[in-house]
């Protein structure tokens, strides 16, 4: 929405359309997949009036972690709140993320 501004005053830059596309295509829950050669678990949790997603990856076999809430606005906007990383970082992973079918399993 024109005009939104965060806490410090900032007006936050777009999310990119296809981020949002490839989140809303991982299913709620916990899943395992790849992304950049690596096996992670990832789950996903949604809000149930759809205006908050929040996802927390982390690699199986390392240290490297993925956290973010992803929050939707009147209109179309929403805003990105990575926890302790960069967007970018947060971006790349959504984009690049490709779950195991048999791996994908349902948690309350």
């Amino acid at each position: 929405m024109p005009g939104t501004m965060t806490a410090d005053g900032k007006i936050p830059p777009p999310v990119p359309v296809t981020f949002e596309d490839a989140l809303a295509k991982l299913p709620h829950g916990y899943l395992e997949g790849y992304f950049d050669g690596q096996s992670w678990g990832v789950t996903v949790k949604r809000s149930q009036d759809g205006k908050r997603t929040w996802l927390y990856g982390e690699e199986l076999s390392g240290t490297d972690i993925v956290s973010f809430n992803l929050y939707r606005l009147a209109g179309s906007q929403s805003i990105l709140k990575p926890c302790e990383m960069c967007s970018a970082k947060v971006i790349e992973f959504v984009l690049g993320f490709e779950p195991s079918a048999e791996k994908a399993a349902s948690r309350p």
